[in-house]
């Protein structure tokens, strides 16, 4: 719109100080007569003042001036605890429809509309989304802007002032005083020791209320198990004792109960990721006799800091007599019933290498062992051409719990040269699966060539690797409650050392020992599942080829939903949306894996009430207002104000009326010309003249 205006300028012909100076001179001269009460002297000051203001050049200025409407930002806030958490998105969205309604109807006076996206962890970015907002808009033209958020902004600074009073009115949902009961964990641990206990405290809080008192009742629910309830003190610190009673991850879910008129729920549960780890491992290694392998096992296993290592190899065994006195033998003589009867359960893992019943150990203490593998005890052995002859292992009551008895001693015993080979079964063993070099995609082994294989009759288990003419090299097993290795050669120590380009000796047993003490990781029948970004995936690993059965999905609210996998390498993958927050399980009819659905954004979560607290010294330092617009239709009135007035009353808030515009044109007029001034000059000489001369 365009606008006209006038303004009275002036346009010197001399410099300033100059006509100061013929000024002081006018007054020097007007002096005396003014003293002296001549006749005339105001009709001099008039000529002297004529011929000022003719040098002074005045004008009136003609100015068209465009005016540019005034801006209002509307800020709408899309996070977490408005949209998804609450039930203040709905609120939200008719009171900007109504406000963008309302303020459309104002004359003079753009729209501008901007949103506040979700921060993830570092909560609602209100501020940061305003500045980039109002960096597209002259800060002359800024009227106020409305901020529609439910007031939990955490990047709300000291001061904030965009300049000209402009004022920031903030538009919350719902009513005011509302309630919210929260779970805060003060520690939480994420791991601990299998067999011991740990402890988590949190505080159960209920906000809005001028004191926390009473009492709450806490679920608490440990990898989809049979829940436990206890009562703790509302606005205390609470501590939970959590027994650890297995290796690898555990979802522990903590729900307190709703309290009546609270706003959400959502933050009434905890998740907790608690990962159970072992202490050092006990391993007990008998190696039968001095040979090239023994010192690959005891390197393998005293690089491990997290094993305690005993060591006994067998230097003189009992058929060995040559008449020489015990007391001259420098020798430790091997402590069989402590170790295979008083202190067997203390081992994690029993490692025979090599090792021939030679009377060494009795009948009852190889009954032991067996007993202890059924009861969960690890056993592996690596064996020899010991393991064919009489005094085998496989001959004692050891023998009823190992996978495989060796054929006749001359059928046994395979010497040539060969490269392990990995079985078709053994790429789907975690054991095995991925091993560098393996014979894999139609690929022949790189690995270097062993030189030795014991034949056997299998009699269960797996053999996850295979030797020369095919014959098992590795066989892994369960038995009762525990598990079984046996390598039926001993030459892996050949890749230790590099021959004909060795191979992952190291990992491999690596992989064979933490299988045998029942790593999660090394399970081969498992199903796991975890939840990242919003999504839930659930891996299944199977030894059995044929295609996996549907997945039965339940989410928190307890819906179940089915899902089919998909084929990755040798394992089923599933990859499905998962936003809802809590406990999530996957089941694929045998077997049940949990997961965690924590808040993506835990401070958006920490207050879900709609309250002013954080902005109310910022609204109010800027002269706008905080209101509750209830379900989004108690809008309060907007009204336009001038400079310096209150923007804000009883049921109305107001934007600032900034009056910018652009110049277009520019029109002067001189208001003394010099031929006005000369005639003006010339007549007030001659009545001054005249005036004088009676």
């Amino acid at each position: 719109m365009d606008r006209t205006s006038f303004a009275l300028d002036f346009a010197p012909i001399l410099p300033l100080w100059l006509l100061g100076a013929l000024a002081l001179l006018c007054l020097l001269a007007l002096a005396p007569a003014v003293m002296h009460r001549a006749r005339g002297a105001w009709w001099r000051a008039l000529a002297f003042a004529l011929i000022l203001g003719a040098l002074v050049g005045p004008r009136l200025v003609e100015e068209t001036r465009e005016t540019r409407p005034d801006i209002a930002l509307v800020l709408v806030d899309r996070t977490d605890s408005t949209v998804s958490a609450t039930g203040h998105a709905a609120a939200i969205e008719t009171a900007r429809r109504g406000l963008e309604a309302r303020l459309g109807r104002l004359r003079d006076l753009e729209l501008r509309v901007a949103e506040v996206p979700e921060g993830g962890n570092q909560g609602t970015r209100a501020f940061a989304a305003m500045e980039r907002a109002l960096a597209e808009i002259p800060a002359a033209r800024l009227a106020g802007v409305f901020l529609l958020s439910d007031g939990q902004v955490h990047d709300a600074p000291p001061h904030w002032a965009p300049g000209g009073e402009v004022p920031l009115h903030l538009l919350l949902p719902g009513r005011p005083a509302q309630v919210d009961r929260r779970i805060r964990l003060v520690e939480a641990p994420s791991f601990g020791i299998v067999g011991r206990t740990v402890e988590m405290r949190l505080l159960v809080e209920d906000l809005g209320l001028a004191r926390s008192e009473g009492a709450a009742r806490l679920t608490i629910r440990r990898d989809g198990a049979a829940p436990v309830t206890e009562s703790v003190p509302v606005g205390r610190e609470h501590v939970i004792a959590l027994p650890v009673e297995r290796a690898g991850p555990s979802v522990i879910e903590v729900v307190a109960e709703t309290r009546p008129g609270e706003v959400s729920e959502a933050n009434n549960r905890v998740v907790l990721n608690l990962n159970g780890v072992r202490d050092r491992l006990r391993v007990l290694l008998v190696s039968g006799e001095p040979h090239a392998g023994e010192r690959t096992w005891r390197r393998l296993l005293k690089s491990d800091p997290g094993v305690d290592l005993v060591h006994f190899t067998i230097l003189r065994p009992p058929e060995k007599d040559d008449l020489t006195p015990l007391n001259e033998l420098a020798l430790i003589a091997f402590p069989v019933r402590e170790l295979f009867q008083v202190k067997l359960r203390d081992f994690d893992l029993i490692v025979f290498d090599r090792f021939a019943n030679r009377g060494i150990l009795p009948p009852t203490y190889l009954r032991n062992i067996a007993d202890y593998v059924r009861q969960g005890g690890a056993l592996l052995l690596s064996v020899g051409p010991e393991y064919a002859g009489a005094v085998s292992l496989a001959n004692t009551p050891l023998g009823a719990v190992l996978p495989a008895r060796p054929l006749s001693p001359q059928q046994a015993i395979l010497e040539r040269a060969y490269r392990p080979r990995v079985t078709p079964q053994g790429a789907r063993h975690p054991v095995t699966e991925g091993l560098p070099g393996a014979n894999t995609e139609g690929r022949d082994a790189s690995w270097g060539r062993w030189y030795r294989t014991i034949r056997t009759e299998p009699r269960a288990g797996t053999a996850v690797m295979e030797g020369a003419e095919g014959a098992p090299l590795l066989v892994l097993d369960r038995v009762g409650q525990g598990r079984v290795a046996l390598m039926l050669s001993d030459h892996i120590w050949l890749w230790s050392r590099q021959h004909d380009g060795g191979g992952p000796q190291a990992e491999l047993l690596r992989r064979v020992a933490h299988w045998l003490m029942r790593e999660p990781e090394l399970e081969e029948e498992d199903l796991s599942a975890r939840i990242e970004e919003g999504r839930l995936r659930a891996t299944r690993r199977s030894l059995d080829a044929s295609p996996p059965p549907e997945a039965a999905v339940t989410a928190p609210d307890g819906a179940t939903s089915r899902h089919a996998f998909r084929m990755e390498g040798g394992r089923a993958v599933l990859d499905i949306p998962a936003e809802a927050q809590g406990l999530w399980q996957v089941s694929d009819g045998r077997r049940s894996a949990y997961a965690a659905a924590v808040p993506a954004n835990p401070p958006e979560f920490d207050d879900l009430r709609a309250d002013a607290g954080r902005l109310e010294v910022l609204v109010s330092a800027s002269g706008g207002a905080a209101r509750h617009v209830g379900d989004g239709s108690l809008l309060p009135e907007i009204r336009r104000v001038g400079a310096g007035r209150d923007a804000q009353g009883a049921n109305w808030v107001g934007l600032r009326q900034r009056g910018d515009h652009t110049v277009t044109g520019i029109a002067a007029v001189p208001l003394l010309p010099p031929w006005l001034a000369l005639l003006l000059l010339g007549g007030v000489a001659l009545v001054a003249w005249r005036r004088e001369a009676r």
